[in-house]
């Protein structure tokens, strides 16, 4: 008896990381979460836990460019996510990649240059180079409040200030911005999608914990809910929502301080 093909494929290209809170291993969870096959290219190796990152080496341009060109001969990829992009060399073959397909796919961009412990992954070109090759294909970018204020150039520091500096980085061509908000002094995070259409809040409670993965998790949701076919506005609140309910069943780690999300299927 043969298989039943593939109906919905998702490829990430990012980095992996050892503990299996973020990047590769947490899109993984997600996009199973949602039902729908995850396919890979591994951008880079970290040796990385909840303390911190102590190492990243980086994937060849030859070799990230092999693995995508190998998923997409063979898969059905119907929306694919960007995370840590360490080479700006890289980012524009991949631009090149992904402006030639036909039709085009759904492209989730998480601008994945500084870790949640403040180590830079690449530099100031690196900002460039996904402005010039990757914003403008993007169907939505999800940049966290420092990675906007580095993209934008402007101090956040109020939900309005968010808005601003989400209009600012929609000119650089996406179809959407989708600015990850965080506690400004209230009981509640709000995040911004801002499209040409408006404006669109997502709130929920503020937490004094913090967790690893939440980034990744939640455009990798995106990628996931654009794949099934629903709308950019419907595939951020699911992503949102369901963000929430990993940090609801995540775990503590041993000596860290960064709780691990808990993947949760969806259907």
């Amino acid at each position: 008896m043969q298989s039943p093909l593939i109906e919905q494929s998702v490829l990430t290209i990012t980095a992996s990381d050892s503990c299996g809170g973020t990047g590769i291993q947490a899109d993984l969870n997600t996009f199973a979460a949602f039902g729908v096959h995850g396919a890979t290219a591994v951008t880079a190796v970290a040796a990385q836990n909840t303390l911190g990152i102590q190492a990243v080496e980086q994937v060849s341009d030859r070799q990230i460019v092999a693995q995508i060109e190998s998923i997409l001969e063979d898969l059905p990829i119907c929306a694919i996510k960007t995370g840590m992009l360490p080479s700006v060399a890289g980012i524009g073959i991949l631009g090149e990649i992904l402006a030639a397909q036909e039709p085009a796919i759904p492209l989730v961009v998480d601008p994945v240059v500084v870790s949640v412990s403040g180590i830079k992954l690449a530099g100031t070109t690196a900002f460039e180079a996904l402005c010039n090759h990757l914003f403008p294909l993007a169907t939505v970018i999800t940049p966290s409040i420092r990675e906007a204020i580095a993209l934008s150039g402007m101090p956040i520091e109020t939900v309005s200030d968010m808005e601003k500096a989400a209009a600012i980085l929609l000119q650089t061509g996406p179809g959407g911005v989708l600015l990850k908000g965080r506690n400004l002094g209230r009981d509640k995070i709000t995040d911004i999608l801002l499209t040409p259409q408006g404006v669109t809040r997502f709130s929920h409670p503020a937490r004094k914990d913090r967790y690893h993965g939440t980034g990744s998790t939640l455009s990798a949701a995106i990628a996931a809910n654009l794949a099934l076919g629903k709308t950019l506005e419907e595939s951020v609140g699911q992503a949102v929502d369901y963000v929430q309910s990993c940090i609801a069943n995540s775990v503590a780690p041993v000596s860290g301080h960064l709780g691990l999300l808990g993947h949760r299927s969806t259907v």
